[in-house]
């Protein structure tokens, strides 16, 4: 879908600069909005890549990293399904004042296109989703959620489709494998917006 198209539908994805992205999100967050629209839209996302990453992760005690985070969605998604330890990153301060007490055991404020000061190997699983797409993160933040995640951890992304070739993370995603960074467990066309006529890949990924 053309960029023109989806801009109609979902007007974040018309912004072009880090700048102008944040300035929506801290408008958004007002008065619950954000989440208010996510649920009107039937946002799928969150609980598409959760219900993927169950079959493979039985470890309830397993250590999450939830690279843009938003309002807290994946996060309440994992809880449902019983898991327990979770970190979350964005870069809207305005999104991370929104998420709900006591979810996350600790929450960031970080340009995931810049490395993550993180140490290697630290985390069980990464979530990423939503956070991949029209003047969001580039495709080199795989790379850090290589680094950061133990070897045989599970790494669980959307893609919006619009970017998917013109951010190159086909490019990305076929380099990481032929380079045995990673393996592919599941890569799959999901719903994500429905309601909206907006796709996205969703991957599941086991580090080497």
């Amino acid at each position: 879908m053309a960029l023109k198209d989806v801009g109609n539908k979902v007007p974040i994805y018309k912004l072009k600069t880090t700048e102008e992205v944040m300035r929506y999100y801290d408008e958004w967050g007002e008065k619950d909005k954000y989440n208010r629209d996510m649920v009107e839209w039937n946002y799928t996302g969150p609980k598409e890549t959760v219900e993927v990453i169950k079959k493979y992760l039985a470890n309830k005690d397993a250590l999450f990293f939830d690279a843009g985070c938003g309002t807290g969605l994946v996060g309440q998604q994992l809880k449902k399904f019983g898991y327990k330890n979770f970190h979350g990153a964005d870069l809207s301060q305005k999104l991370l004042d929104t998420v709900p007490r006591n979810l996350y055991q600790k929450l960031f404020k970080i340009d995931l296109n810049k490395r993550i000061e993180f140490s290697d190997n630290l985390y069980d699983s990464v979530m990423c989703v939503g956070t991949f797409t029209f003047g969001h993160v580039k495709s080199d933040a795989l790379n850090e959620f290589i680094r950061i995640t133990k070897p045989g951890g599970l790494i669980c992304f959307t893609i919006n489709e619009g970017i998917y070739k013109d951010y190159g993370f086909d490019k990305k995603i076929l380099d990481l494998k032929v380079n045995n960074k990673w393996s592919e467990i599941e890569f799959f066309k999901s719903d994500y917006i429905a309601s909206k006529d907006v796709n996205a890949w969703l991957g599941l990924y086991k580090v080497k």
